[in-house]
């Protein structure tokens, strides 16, 4: 009898020690915006005041990097929305994704277990408003598709400059219309909730991936294109029309900030703030500029990662390399739940619990990155362009599968006497070298094209590449000095290369395991084939 009493007490104990548990796990808010890449006023402190991030202000995300952990050295697994997500997701690599490694096309495998709807089963109010995982049906989706989507009050935040530019009323006026939309999208998520419940929020607007009014980032937000002389990374013209562009680029990662805060604003009147983790971050670089979307360099595999825990003593800024796959295992943690075997990524959460500066993980020194198809079509048969890359804190070493290939996809209409007039440039990405987004700059470059002085910067954009390249990063931040077959870099690049392949194999890359050819068949080279 005393024993069976003694059990039963024991028995409630843990009940209630769990319930307790169960009340004290953090709400997560992600906030991930489209072909963001790593620009936040935040970042000036460690990229300097001569960098772009000085000469505008994000105010918001600045406030959570002023209380939260501040990533140097995040990336993305595939500079391509689908890829990136599906990774994010799932915590794998983008190439273990199957059809979601695709942008066009993609089908998800219900097999492969995903962060959100696992912190559903185990208690979590889960939900997203704009963009998370885009292509196929609701029942394609990884998140849960439509009964995860909080949007009753509409989309038009995703339109930003469009909606504020095309008002009869101030600047201010319509901006307010769409934070109010924004606002009450998060009410109707929160809305929803269970009693006690934590939740799990992903907020995904699309502003920041084109297309943006022309001079918008001046107009709304105040971003003068000249501030910007003399910063552009070398790939890009430093001229008037490429300054603009970038401004307005800058102006929609403003916007991104302004509808941040207007979540926090609702996040405040619940009192959840002080039970949250704040995570902040893109699905990586620039689009419509040379060497970003769709390109294993930084400008367009780096994004910024800023993240607060409940209760941080005080801001970091850490050198720790981080893949966004490392996500899923961390918002697992977080939520008490163990991540599945599965994942190849690495929960955050023993660097986010330190205390520590700078590195944090001695064996976070690297990351791997790759791609493989983004639009279909821009190449002959559908064909994607393979790459892989390993970076380290001193190299960026890529390797390109078919140099054959046009990297950005086929010149189509532009010949040596021929191009597109200036409007289709701008407003058909399709026209020519597909992957790359239609864009002032684009256009820019085309029509300069064969002038001298610029005739460099158009093939760094759309010319043809070597099967390897190498990057000194200390000496050429930019990464524009392939140096990969100067006899001084012969070990390192040999190093490298061993390190990537032994990782791209461990992890069971199609691209590297069996003939290599998984990628150029049906049905990722089918966009039209759904079984």
């Amino acid at each position: 009898m005393k024993n069976s009493l003694l059990l039963t007490l024991w028995a409630v104990l843990c009940l209630a020690s769990q319930v307790a548990a169960d009340e004290q796990r953090p709400n997560i808010l992600f906030a991930f915006a489209d072909d963001w890449g790593k620009y936040a006023s935040c970042y000036a402190r460690v990229d300097g005041s001569d960098s772009i991030n000085a000469t505008f202000e994000t105010p918001t995300i600045d406030s959570i990097a002023n209380q939260g952990t501040l990533f140097k050295h995040a990336f993305v697994t595939a500079p391509s929305c689908t890829p990136c997500r599906s990774s994010l997701l799932s915590g794998q690599y983008f190439y273990r994704t199957g059809r979601g490694a695709i942008l066009q096309g993609a089908i998800w495998d219900p097999e492969i277990p995903t962060y959100p709807l696992l912190l559903q089963k185990a208690g979590y109010h889960i939900g997203q408003t704009y963009k998370v995982w885009s292509p196929g049906t609701p029942s394609d989706a990884p998140y849960g598709g439509r009964a995860t989507a909080f949007e009753s009050a509409g989309g038009s935040f995703n339109r930003f400059s469009q909606q504020v530019s095309g008002q009869n009323k101030s600047v201010e006026d319509a901006k307010e219309v769409l934070l109010e939309e924004v606002r009450n999208n998060v009410r109707s998520f929160l809305k929803a909730r269970p009693e006690a419940a934590p939740f799990c929020y992903w907020w995904g607007p699309t502003n920041v991936h084109r297309k943006w009014i022309k001079g918008s980032g001046k107009e709304l937000w105040g971003i003068d294109p000249d501030e910007l002389r003399g910063k552009l990374p070398k790939f890009l013209p430093d001229v008037h029309e490429v300054r603009q562009d970038f401004a307005d680029y800058l102006g929609e990662a403003r916007a991104f900030d302004a509808g941040l805060k207007a979540v926090l604003e609702v996040l405040g009147e619940t009192g959840e703030l002080d039970n949250t983790v704040f995570v902040i971050s893109g699905d990586h670089g620039a689009p419509g500029f040379p060497r970003g979307k769709c390109n294993l360099y930084d400008f367009g595999t780096q994004v910024p990662l800023i993240v607060s825990m409940p209760g941080q003593p005080q801001p970091r800024v850490v050198d720790d390399f981080v893949n966004l796959m490392d996500l899923a295992p961390t918002f697992l943690e977080i939520g008490g739940v163990q991540p599945p075997q599965v994942m190849t990524g690495k929960s955050l959460l023993p660097v986010l619990e330190s205390d520590k500066n700078g590195q944090v993980d001695p064996q976070r020194d690297w990351v791997v990155m790759g791609r493989e198809r983004h639009v279909a079509g821009v190449r002959e048969g559908f064909l994607p362009y393979p790459q892989r890359a390993i970076r380290t804190k001193e190299y960026l070493y890529i390797i390109n599968f078919k140099p054959d290939r046009w990297p950005m996809g086929a010149p189509l209409a532009v010949t040596k006497d021929s191009i597109p007039t200036t409007q289709e440039l701008e407003n058909n990405t399709f026209i020519c070298f597909g992957d790359l987004d239609a864009s002032p700059t684009k256009a820019w470059l085309i029509e300069n094209r064969h002038n001298t002085k610029w005739q460099q910067h158009y093939d760094w954009a759309f010319g043809k590449r070597p099967m390897e390249e190498l990057y000194v990063l200390a000496e050429d931040p930019d990464q524009v000095n392939n140096v990969a077959k100067k006899l001084k870099y012969s070990k390192v690049k040999t190093e490298l290369k061993e390190r990537l392949m032994n990782e791209l194999k461990s992890t069971g890359d199609p691209r590297v395991t069996g003939d290599g050819s998984t990628f150029d068949k049906p049905p990722f080279t089918d966009p039209f084939k759904r079984n």
